[in-house]
């Protein structure tokens, strides 16, 4: 049977431990006939080790979405070892310390800008700079968690992420008629290196499943990166500006 990415050549951010949800995505994809080149920040032998634990072992590539230079050779770097995209993850979000868990009020500008720019610009940084490799049918995947609320602890966080659904949109109206479709993956709580630096994400998480008409495990991440991975597919082609919601269902009840 053929995989459901056979022949798609794909870009994955966001990688940085086996637990990452970028990491389960690559996976999947891999396992679905995709070609992957990974992109790292910072840990990069790290990042380098972990990814030889995906099926097939790919390139890496170093990427600071603050660095303009970084994001200016990015086309070519990944040339390098595919000759166009069909489809990229963004997996991409950093806030400083004060924008999460201490007092809304008290996070200074320039710790907002820096978490504005990591979460929610770069999606657009990262979508234009692979512009030049990106044709009619493909697929921008960026991953969310659900910012129409205010959730405990998340502050600047959840206005960064507000921020990238906003983008999301605008992003979509832009490329669409380029062929390209952009959507959001909103995944419920998962156990990722990301995760362990939100205060009060113990408490966020143990009453998920609960709260979830299908249950949730927050130690799985495979739900998700299948939904990541359907939403990199053909099987989507009229939907974009999208979230599409991986929570177990949480959204739907109002609890």
């Amino acid at each position: 049977m053929t995989g459901l990415l056979e022949g798609k050549r794909l870009l994955i951010t966001g990688v940085i431990t086996d637990a990452s949800i970028a990491f389960h995505a690559a996976k999947v994809a891999q396992e679905q006939g995709a070609t992957v080149v990974l992109t790292g920040f910072g840990r990069m032998s790290l990042v380098e080790r972990i990814a030889k634990r995906l099926p097939t072992p790919p390139p890496v590539l170093e990427l600071d979405v603050q660095n303009q230079e970084h994001l200016d050779t990015l086309a070519d770097r990944v040339r390098e070892h595919v000759d166009g995209l069909d489809g990229v993850l963004h997996a991409i979000g950093f806030a400083p310390p004060s924008c999460l868990g201490a007092p809304f009020l008290d996070a200074p500008r320039e710790d907002v800008s820096v978490g504005l720019e990591v979460s929610a610009y770069s999606f657009k940084s990262l979508t234009g700079a692979l512009l030049p490799l990106l044709g009619r049918g493909a697929s921008v995947v960026g991953m969310d968690f659900d910012a129409r609320v205010a959730w405990p602890a998340y502050n600047w966080m959840g206005v960064a992420k507000a921020a990238l659904e906003s983008v999301n949109r605008y992003l979509a109206r832009d490329v669409g008629p380029r062929g390209i479709r952009v959507n959001l993956v909103s995944a419920g709580p998962l156990k990722t290196m990301a995760a362990k630096s939100i205060p009060g994400f113990t408490e966020l998480e143990s009453g998920w499943d609960g709260r979830a008409p299908l249950g949730w495990d927050a130690e799985d991440a495979t739900p998700v990166a299948k939904t990541i991975c359907a939403v990199l597919s053909d099987w989507l082609p009229a939907t974009t500006g999208s979230m599409i919601m991986v929570d177990g269902g949480v959204h739907a009840t109002g609890q």
